[in-house]
C-alpha cells in the first residue's frame, strides 16, 4: 500500500486540526485543548509510548475512568501504531486479569487509583494525576513523526460486554472504525455545531467510537464529564452549553424519574441518543411527552461492528417507536434461519451482517470466529424482524429467547408490558428452569411504589396472551449492568436459578 493515505483513526483528529486549529476541541474538568493543542498532546505522547520499549502492533492496555488524558492516551496508541485495549474500569481479580493476560497487553495506561488492582508483573504507566504520568510528561516532549500506520493495521481490540460468555476481543482495524465514523456522522446528523456532551464510559465503543471520535472529525466542542451526573448534565443544558446527549435506556430512565426532571428548563437540547440496550417504549413516550420538541435517535449495533449498524431517525419513530431503524451507510444486514437462508419480511431471525465497518476476528480465538462469521456473514446473536421497508426490530438477544412450555417468548415485549405500570421503575425478563414450563417467565423488578407480584403479573396478563405473562415475578434494589448500562441478565439467571 502506498503511505499517506490517512485513513487512519488518528487521521480524523489531524485533519481537523489543520482546517480549525484554534477552535476548541475537547473540555474537561478545568482543562481546555484547542485542536491544535490536542493534535499535537497526541503526538507527543505517541512518542512517549514508544520511548517505553513498546514496538508497533504491541498491546497497551487503558483502565481508566473518562478524562482527557484517556482520549489522548488512545489517539496516541493509534498514530504510534500501536493496539489499544480498553478495560471496564469497574473490573476487578480475575475479570481484570483475563482482559490484561488474554490481550497480551504490554503496557497498561491506568488511572493511579486503579492501579493496585492489576495482576501482578504487568507494567504500568499512569494517564493522569501524577508528575510521572503521561499527562504531566507532555510538556517539553518532541512530536513523534514517525511512520504513519497503515489503514487495515489494528489499532484496538474492543473486548464484548460478557453478558452471556466470557469476553471476546473483536480485532478492529483503522480502516473499520474511520468507516464507522463515517457512517455515525451521516446517520446521527453530527455537526461541528453541536455541542455534545460525553458522560459514558470512554472504555466503551458507543460512547468513544459513535460519538467522540466522529465528533472530533466534524470539528465540533466536545464536553468529556467522568460519569452521567443528572446535575452537571442538566446546569449545562440550561447554560446553553450543551445540546446533544447519548446515553443508554437506562440512564434515561434515571433520568426520567428525577424530581426536577419536569421542573428544569432542558429545552436547550436539541439531540437525544439512545442505544447499547432496548429502550421500553413506555419510557420512551413519557420523554417524548416531556420533551416533544426533542429529537430522538435510537442507535443499535455491537462491539464486532464498530459498533453502529442501525439507526431510527427522529422523522421515523412515528408508529415504529420499537424498532431500532435502518442500516447505515457502510453496513448490509439479513434475517436468517439457522441454516443461513432468508426468511420472509415479518418473521424473527437472527439478523447478519456484511460491512467495511466489521471487525476481523477475535483476537486469538479462532473457533469463535470461525462460528461467528459464515458464508461471508457476521452471525449477530440478536432476534430481529424486518419490514418491507427496511427496518428492523430486534426482538431479543438469541439467547436471551425464554422456551415456555415449547413456545418461544422473547423478554422485550414481556418488559414493555410491564414499564406500562406506574409502580414499576425497572424491569428484566429472564427464563428460570422450570419442571412444568422448562423455562418459567419471571420478572425481576425494581419497584418505584407499593406493588405487589400478583398485581404485576395481572397487570401483564391483560395486555399479552396467558403464555407470555410472568408466572413469577421477583423485587430487587437494583438490577445488575456493565458500564455501558447493559443489563447483566446472565447474573440474574445465576442468581435466581
Amino acid at each position: 500500500m502506498t503511505p499517506g493515505h490517512g485513513s487512519t483513526v488518528d487521521g480524523v483528529l489531524r485533519r481537523s486540526a489543520r482546517r480549525t486549529p484554534a477552535r476548541t476541541a475537547l473540555e474537561y474538568a478545568d482543562r481546555t485543548w484547542t485542536y491544535e493543542e490536542l493534535d499535537a498532546a497526541v503526538s507527543r505522547a505517541a512518542g512517549l509510548l514508544l520511548a517505553e520499549g513498546l514496538s508497533p502492533g504491541d498491546r497497551v492496555g487503558a483502565f481508566g475512568h473518562n478524562s482527557d488524558a484517556y482520549l489522548i492516551g488512545f489517539l496516541a496508541c493509534a498514530r504510534a501504531g500501536l493496539v489499544h485495549v480498553p478495560v471496564n474500569q469497574n473490573l476487578t481479580g480475575d475479570d481484570l486479569a483475563y482482559l490484561v493476560h488474554q490481550s497480551g497487553s504490554s503496557l497498561v495506561l491506568t488511572d493511579p487509583g486503579l492501579t493496585g488492582r492489576l495482576p501482578g508483573q504487568v507494567p504500568s504507566l499512569p494517564l493522569r494525576d501524577r508528575e510521572d504520568s503521561l499527562l504531566a510528561r507532555l510538556d517539553g516532549a518532541p512530536l513523534y513523526d514517525g511512520p504513519e500506520p497503515r489503514s487495515e493495521d489494528l489499532v484496538q481490540l474492543l473486548y464484548t460486554s460478557g453478558t452471556t460468555a466470557l469476553p471476546k476481543g473483536a480485532m478492529m482495524t483503522h480502516r473499520a472504525l474511520v468507516h464507522e465514523y463515517l457512517s455515525a456522522i451521516t446517520a446521527l446528523d453530527l455537526a461541528a455545531g453541536d455541542r455534545p456532551v460525553h458522560a459514558l464510559p470512554l472504555y466503551h465503543s458507543a460512547q468513544m467510537h459513535v460519538f467522540l471520535m466522529p465528533y472530533l472529525a466534524v470539528g465540533a466542542t466536545n464536553i468529556v464529564l467522568d460519569a452521567p451526573d443528572g446535575d452537571r448534565l442538566f446546569d449545562l443544558i440550561e447554560s446553553g452549553r450543551a445540546d446533544s446527549f447519548f446515553a443508554p435506556p437506562t440512564v434515561w430512565i434515571g433520568l426520567s424519574n428525577r424530581p426536577d426532571f419536569d421542573t428544569r428548563d432542558l429545552s436547550g437540547l436539541r439531540k437525544a441518543y439512545y442505544g447499547a440496550s432496548i429502550m421500553p417504549v413506555p419510557v420512551l413516550e413519557r420523554l417524548k411527552e416531556r420533551l416533544p420538541d426533542l429529537a430522538f435517535y435510537n442507535c443499535f449495533g455491537q462491539s464486532e461492528i464498530g459498533p453502529l449498524a442501525t439507526v431510527l431517525g427522529p422523522d421515523e419513530h412515528e408508529g415504529r417507536m420499537d424498532s431500532c431503524g435502518r442500516t447505515v451507510l457502510f453496513v448490509d444486514a439479513r434475517v436468517v434461519d439457522e441454516d443461513g437462508k432468508d426468511v420472509p419480511d415479518g418473521t424473527p431471525g437472527e439478523i447478519v451482517y456484511r460491512s467495511p465497518q466489521l471487525c476481523e476476528g477475535y483476537w486469538d480465538k479462532p473457533e469463535e470466529t470461525a462460528r461467528a462469521f459464515r458464508d461471508g456473514w457476521f452471525r449477530s446473536g440478536d432476534l430481529a424482524v424486518r419490514d418491507s421497508d427496511g427496518y428492523f426490530t430486534i426482538v431479543d438477544r438469541v439467547k436471551d429467547v425464554i422456551n415456555s412450555g415449547g413456545v418461544l417468548v422473547a423478554s422485550r415485549q414481556v418488559e414493555d408490558a410491564l414499564y406500562t405500570h406506574e409502580a414499576v421503575a425497572e424491569a428484566a425478563v429472564i427464563g428460570l428452569p422450570d419442571d412444568r414450563w422448562v423455562e418459567a417467565v419471571t420478572a425481576v423488578v425494581v419497584p418505584r411504589g407499593d406493588v405487589t407480584e400478583e398485581e404485576l403479573i395481572a397487570h401483564a396478563g391483560e395486555k399479552l396472551s396467558p403464555f407470555k405473562a410472568p408466572k413469577r415475578v421477583l423485587f430487587v434494589e437494583e438490577l445488575p449492568r456493565n458500564a455501558s448500562g447493559k443489563i447483566l441478565k446472565r447474573e440474574l439467571r445465576d442468581r435466581f436459578s
